[in-house]
């Protein structure tokens, strides 16, 4: 099936990203099995963890930095006494400690690490400089100072500890790095820390009930072999449409003409109680999302993002 040409196929996928893997091989992965012309993942997961990797194709990479905007919950397990190169277990044990916290001193450092607080990236940690992944820095033993970032922890719960290890869920903000709280948590309960497990449970309004394993995508590639039943098909009905990054923004609808006129990048009349606000906007005949709009006061929808016309 690889020797057809690149299809230009449009949507979203949400992967179930497997253990021991990176993020890049997960979308290459998939990149073939769909023969896609263009796709991109939003969020890099380590290849220690597993969960929600939304992949957009096509022309629903327009919007998906409104899912890298948006928040993330994670599932975590981590193991005290030991702090590690990389925070977590694909990384060496640097330092063992015993574990001599109070339950008082892990409820005052979880509170101290809830809310808006600052983090400084591992050197283990795709954030680039000078063009540069930092772990290829970190790979070759340099170190590059790191400026703070600041992050939302909306919520740690769950919490359960059991003799070395401590379980428990996070929501938080874009941007946030579990391997950096769990490594700035086993700091202040002064015994260290590393993740040995992380489950990516939801993007913005996307649940794990709604994954897709890449072992189900072969299973469907190996059916078409054996029955040779219509491969694309199948998987391409696993895709959400194009504006599902979008889907918390209202919809409105155009007529034909002035679908046409929108989609050329002109502004046109509009009525709604919308004012000042990003829309969806929808071609009425055909129920097609055609980009994204914005109402003006003066009852104008003016194109902001637009779908490719000739996206099929």
């Amino acid at each position: 099936m690889f020797f057809y040409k690149k299809r230009n196929i449009h949507g979203l996928l949400l992967l179930d990203k497997p253990q021991g893997i990176s993020s890049n091989n997960a979308l290459q992965k998939v990149k073939i099995i769909f023969n896609a012309k263009k796709a991109g993942y939003v969020g890099t997961l380590d290849p220690l963890a597993t969960g929600i990797l939304p992949i957009c194709f096509g022309e629903c990479t327009k919007f998906s930095h409104y899912l890298t905007e948006s928040n993330k919950r994670y599932h975590v397990i981590a193991k005290l006494g030991e702090k590690t190169s990389t925070s977590d277990s694909d990384g060496i044990i640097i330092k063992k400690r015993p574990i001599l916290f109070t339950s008082y001193k892990l409820d005052l450092s979880i509170k101290e690490l809830t809310g808006s607080i600052e983090q400084i990236p591992s050197m283990y940690s795709a954030i680039k400089y000078n063009g540069i992944p930092l772990y290829k820095y970190a790979r070759q033993g340099f170190n590059v100072t790191r400026s703070t970032r600041k992050v939302i922890i909306y919520d740690i719960y769950s919490i359960h500890q059991e003799k070395n290890l401590i379980e428990f869920k996070i929501l938080c903000s874009k941007g946030t790095y579990i391997r950096t709280l769990i490594d700035d948590l086993g700091e202040k309960l002064g015994c260290g820390a590393h993740v040995i497990f992380l489950r990516r449970l939801q993007v913005a309004s996307y649940f794990c009930d709604q994954l897709v394993k890449i072992s189900d995508l072969y299973k469907l590639l190996s059916m078409k072999n054996i029955h040779n039943i219509n491969f694309f098909k199948n998987i391409d009905n696993l895709l959400m449409p194009i504006d599902s990054p979008v889907s918390f923004l209202p919809k409105v609808y155009l007529s034909p003409e002035k679908s046409y006129n929108f989609q050329l990048g002109q502004r046109v009349n509009f009525h709604s109680n919308i004012k000042n606000n990003l829309v969806r906007v929808i071609e009425k005949e055909n129920d097609k999302f055609i980009g994204l709009g914005k109402i003006s006061a003066e009852k104008i929808l003016i194109p902001y993002r637009l779908v490719s016309r000739f996206t099929n």
